[in-house]
């Protein structure tokens, strides 16, 4: 059977973190690996998250399987995370969320959701995205189509191109739109543009695919929710697939959910019911330990503040350095405007340099990002930023 197979290529950032661990120059820079990290170049395990995980063994007193929707209680406080405790869609039982492994496995499970109720949907995704995306749905047999987001002239958020490309689409569609700290752009809308957004969805009738994989490290985590809130002001419907990775340096636990708004109750319990279906044929059951974690964590007022702390403590520290890196380049003499950085959200922004200069980077430099001009920002620390910022100068130069 498998005489004929031959090697995949390699991901192209798990090919570059491998490139970078080779690499013998101590000055080398890392900007490509897709986590937070401190000024020390760390990936730390929350102080809340410890002690919720202490609680959780304390507690623990079996392993026996959950059931399809997972721990009960972090599915109620993910709902109330994205639509605020208070909402009317929840007090009515419109919306309706199912633990998942990973922000990735619930994107899967979406998929696999539209294509149970309208296999002809084609999923639209903004260009750039996570490069995931545009793995995720093909293998679930959908085509794949791009709607305009970033400007590559400017850096910027080309808002008119977006609208334009999203007004010719209809019930058949389904766009994948992130609800905060774009990766790997950085750019968000504001309030008044995720507004319009809502409308034309509504009156266009496709049907939105909220990725939340960064609540809580762009602005606060409230307004990170905007798009959300939004459209289950307005929308009769959409789906929100989110992540406890970042913000909850879960990474590995592989810790998100599904989340489904319908126009009653009723439709709800019968969008739960394919969502069990789906996943006991994908993982059949899913884990604990993560969604436990957050479980105990978001129903403990101390822990709750404690991460607050923590989660804020990241999200400054990471436009902290955004702040630092334009005005480092201004230092530098660089001559082109890079303030829109300073602009963006989240952890990730494209630099928009040329192939050639990333090449560079990496073969004189040692500074490892991703071919598209993805860097990590929270991979940029006091000891290696004059590095990065004097290389980069050269490069262009």
């Amino acid at each position: 059977m498998f005489e004929q197979i031959s090697r995949v290529p390699p991901d192209l950032i798990l090919g570059l973190i491998a490139a970078y661990k080779a690499d013998p120059n101590p000055n080398k820079v890392d900007l490509g690996v897709g986590v937070y990290q401190t000024e020390e170049g760390e990936t730390p395990v929350l102080a809340c998250v410890k002690e919720a995980e202490a609680a959780l063994h304390r507690a623990e007193t079996s392993k026996a399987y959950l059931g399809p929707r997972g721990v009960v209680g972090f599915n109620e406080a993910i709902s109330n995370l994205l639509l605020g405790s208070d909402h009317p869609a929840l007090e009515a039982g419109r919306m309706v969320t199912v633990q998942a492994p990973g922000g990735t496995g619930a994107l899967r499970v979406a998929g696999e959701v539209v294509k149970y109720v309208r296999p002809e949907s084609t999923i639209w995704v903004p260009n750039p995205t996570w490069p995931n995306h545009n793995a995720l749905f093909p293998a679930a047999g959908f085509r794949l189509e791009s709607y305009r987001y970033r400007d590559s002239a400017t850096g910027e958020l080309d808002f008119a191109g977006m609208l334009e490309d999203l007004g010719r689409l209809g019930p058949n569609d389904v766009v994948i739109m992130h609800a905060c700290c774009h990766n790997p752009a950085g750019i968000d809308l504001t309030p008044e543009q995720w507004s319009q957004v809502v409308d034309l969805g509504v009156e266009r009738q496709f049907l939105p695919l909220v990725d939340m994989a960064y609540q809580g490290f762009g602005v606060d985590l409230d307004t990170d929710a905007t798009l959300i809130r939004l459209l289950a002001d307005r929308a009769p419907e959409f789906i929100v697939t989110s992540s406890c990775s970042k913000n909850f340096g879960l990474y590995r636990e592989r810790c998100g959910a599904i989340s489904m708004v319908l126009p009653n109750q009723e439709k709800a319990l019968d969008a739960e019911s394919i969502i069990n279906s789906i996943t006991r044929g994908i993982y059949s059951m899913p884990p604990t330990h993560g969604p436990g974690i957050v479980d105990i964590i978001l129903r403990s007022e101390e822990l709750t503040a404690r991460w607050h702390e923590e989660l804020a403590a990241m999200r400054d520290r990471i436009n902290g350095q955004r702040s630092k890196l334009v005005q480092k380049l201004k230092e530098a003499g660089v001559a082109r405007d890079f303030s829109f950085i300073e602009r963006q959200f989240g952890m990730f922004s494209l630099l928009g340099i040329s192939p050639d200069e990333v090449a560079r980077l990496r073969d004189e430099y040692s500074i490892y990002l991703v071919g598209d001009t993805r860097f990590n920002v929270a991979g940029l620390r006091d000891n290696n930023l004059d590095y990065f910022v004097s290389s980069v100068a050269e490069v262009m130069a």
